[in-house]
């Protein structure tokens, strides 16, 4: 069987013939661009620049040659534009970075430098405009900048919280229409990122991509907001995904079921040890909004709907099921609370585990080799069982992570589906 025979298996909890490996589909499950680097070079791949795929996080392109040398089941369809507002895809310069690697990056990638040597990317890439995002000079990817002009209440309209959401251009359903297809002929399982369903997701919120954000776009302003100013958050959710239904629809007229999954939010909704809300909160702000967007989803095709929080969440997941989502990623195993044997024992029949398969934080950068394969093992021996498991490292693999310890969870894999 393919690999997108043993996807659909897998996402619809029915025991696969082995694990199903996700590498650098989204945004949330990649690697950063100098890791990429490294394991290109390991595995005695062309020697080239590597291209950025997602220049926020800075992840590397997992492109067809390493696909092959890491046995990825997975492909991803990613947007015309990027976080920043301009074209994600070629042509493409070459930039050196504040760590000294030469990567590939899109025409309008254009960035200058603070006093502090600080790295300053732009709305659109143009640098005329007030900066939107920062990389510090020894950082590896970038932050946002805050540009919210003071709030004053009697003034405050839903219509600047929407500016990014409108009605999908025929440019983009063109774009979509070929990105699809290339995803679906590779053969490999196909997850879609077509944005606009991301219901206050902090990396979206201060509008990176705008030239002069409107509404709400403090992070901290926005998290108060979904308590003092509740009113006006689900009015932007509303109208959001009105919007979001309608561009759906035209997508789906120019994609079908090419497509196998799709990064439906990213919003975070835990920390290390506890949640942001409460479930009841939960249920009463997002959930509605939520449900809307997956029972589309469900009626109208045969996506499955991927949502990624990261943190202790395991008490949002009855919710995040009658949300109506299918998956959950990162599945952060090292959060209070995400006990993997609890995880799959209570929830594995609703809920694909995409993600969870090590933990990024301490056991992949810094364990031993022999430690990340026992790892490795014990999580493939807990979430595999009966499907509803796609293997991936606990969010993004980051830069400077051993290049031997990548290979020995590779290797662990493997070794597991050799069983």
């Amino acid at each position: 069987m393919n690999s997108r025979e043993q996807f659909l298996k897998t996402i619809n909890h029915r025991q696969p013939d082995r694990i199903v490996f996700d590498m650098g589909s989204t945004g949330v499950t990649g690697i950063h661009v100098n890791t990429v680097a490294k394991l290109r070079n390991y595995y005695g791949l062309q020697n080239k620049p590597v291209r950025v795929i997602e220049p926020f996080q800075m992840l590397g392109e997992v492109d067809w040659e390493l696909i092959d040398s890491l046995g990825v089941d997975v492909v991803g369809a990613w947007g015309r534009n990027n976080m920043f507002g301009f074209n994600n895809h070629a042509p493409f310069k070459e930039w050196k970075t504040p760590w000294g690697q030469r990567v590939m990056v899109p025409k309008n990638f254009n960035v200058t430098y603070n006093e502090k040597g600080d790295v300053l990317m732009y709305p659109e890439g143009d640098t005329t405009l007030a900066p939107c995002a920062r990389m510090p000079k020894t950082g590896y990817f970038f932050d946002a900048i805050i540009r919210q002009d003071p709030i004053v209440e009697e003034e405050l309209d839903v219509k600047n919280n929407l500016e990014e959401f409108g009605l999908i251009s025929d440019k983009d359903l063109e774009h979509w229409r070929i990105e699809v297809d290339k995803a679906y002929f590779s053969g490999k399982a196909v997850i879609a990122s077509f944005g606009g369903t991301a219901l206050g997701d902090i990396a979206l919120v201060p509008g990176m991509n705008l030239r002069h954000p409107k509404g709400i776009r403090d992070v901290a302003e926005w998290y108060m907001s979904t308590v003092m100013r509740p009113d006006y958050i689900k009015s932007v959710f509303e109208k959001q995904v009105e919007i979001a239904i309608e561009n759906l629809t035209r997508i789906f007229s120019v994609v079908g079921n090419k497509v196998n999954a799709v990064f439906t939010c990213g919003t975070d909704f835990g920390t290390q040890e506890s949640t942001f809300c409460s479930p009841e909160q939960f249920d009463e702000m997002w959930l509605p909004y939520y449900k809307k967007v997956n029972d589309w989803i469900h009626e109208n095709t045969q996506w499955k709907t991927f949502k990624h929080s990261c943190g202790a969440v395991e008490t949002f997941m009855d919710n995040f099921i009658r949300a109506g989502f299918d998956i959950i990623n990162p599945v952060q195993i090292n959060a209070g609370g995400m006990d993997p044997v609890k995880l799959k024992k209570k929830y594995g029949r609703n809920l694909v585990f995409w993600g969870g398969g090590i933990d990024t934080q301490k056991i992949l950068p810094f364990a031993k080799p022999s430690e990340v394969r026992e790892h490795v093992l014990r999580t493939c021996d807990i979430f595999n069982k009966d499907g509803g498991f796609v293997f991936n490292t606990v969010h993004n693999i980051q830069a400077n992570v051993p290049v031997e310890n990548i290979v020995a969870m590779l290797d662990a894999i493997r070794e597991f589906n050799r069983k």
